[in-house]
């Protein structure tokens, strides 16, 4: 009986078409991928971020960076509740209390890496930048998207004051979840958080100077960990798109 249940197995293995034993074995391979996962450590709790590799200028630098520790001990200078939590500003490590900050850098950019499919819903990571033509990024500067709901009109008015054509996925994220549409091919998001934005919702909550820099300083600790794909789904329950 064995024998028949393991002859029938092979058989209907053998019946399947190319393309879907092809299709299996690829996502066999992205199951089992790692991804460099970045732990970000605050004295309000740890958020947990996820690069794209569709963005590989932006994810490359920002891993280097952190695995150099380059993020240790900075602040994170720019908190505006309902828009972004920002730092890597490498002059905050030693600012004095008050002290303006946001125009610390390490002397490059990053060129732009838009893609349609990457935009800033809630949890967005996104390169900060200044104003440049070319709207290359910042070398270290980031920001996470604490953002707010959209409506369907708001969302519809700023697609015609932009350009930028939403998807009805992105509309429904935005109305549902929240983000900052107006950012999107403006600014390069290259990630996304995956644990831990109700740390970013209490960092966002934090009492401001008029600089938008917080009273009390949030300084960040970085750690890089691989983990496969399968491992980030089951521990985080997070859920890869097809495009990534």
């Amino acid at each position: 009986m064995k024998k028949i249940y393991k002859l029938l197995f092979w058989c209907c293995l053998l019946s399947l078409p190319a393309s879907a034993l092809q299709a299996q074995s690829l996502s066999a391979k992205k199951k089992n991928k790692k991804e460099p996962l970045v732990f970000i450590d605050t004295d309000y709790g740890q958020i947990v971020l996820l690069l794209y590799d569709l963005t590989p200028k932006h994810k490359e630098n920002f891993l280097k960076l952190a695995k150099e520790g380059f993020y240790d001990g900075l602040l994170f200078h720019r908190v505006i509740e309902q828009f972004v939590i920002q730092g890597g500003d490498p002059n905050s490590r030693n600012a004095l209390a008050g002290q303006p900050l946001g125009s610390g850098d390490v002397g490059y950019r990053i060129d732009a890496e838009f893609d349609p499919r990457l935009y800033h819903k809630r949890g967005a990571v996104g390169a900060a930048r200044d104003d440049n033509p070319e709207k290359a990024s910042s070398g270290c500067q980031f920001y996470i998207v604490q953002g707010k709901k959209m409506t369907e009109e708001q969302i519809a008015a700023i697609s015609k004051r932009t350009g930028v054509q939403f998807t009805a996925e992105q509309i429904e994220t935005y109305k549902t979840v929240g983000g900052i549409p107006h950012l999107d091919q403006n600014y390069t998001v290259f990630g996304e958080v995956i644990a831990g934005m109700d740390v970013v919702d209490k960092i966002a909550a934090v009492e401001t100077d008029s600089n938008d820099r917080p009273k009390q300083d949030v300084r960040m600790r970085m750690q890089v960990k691989e983990m496969s794909r399968k491992k980030i789904e089951q521990r985080f329950g997070y859920r890869f798109p097809d495009y990534l």
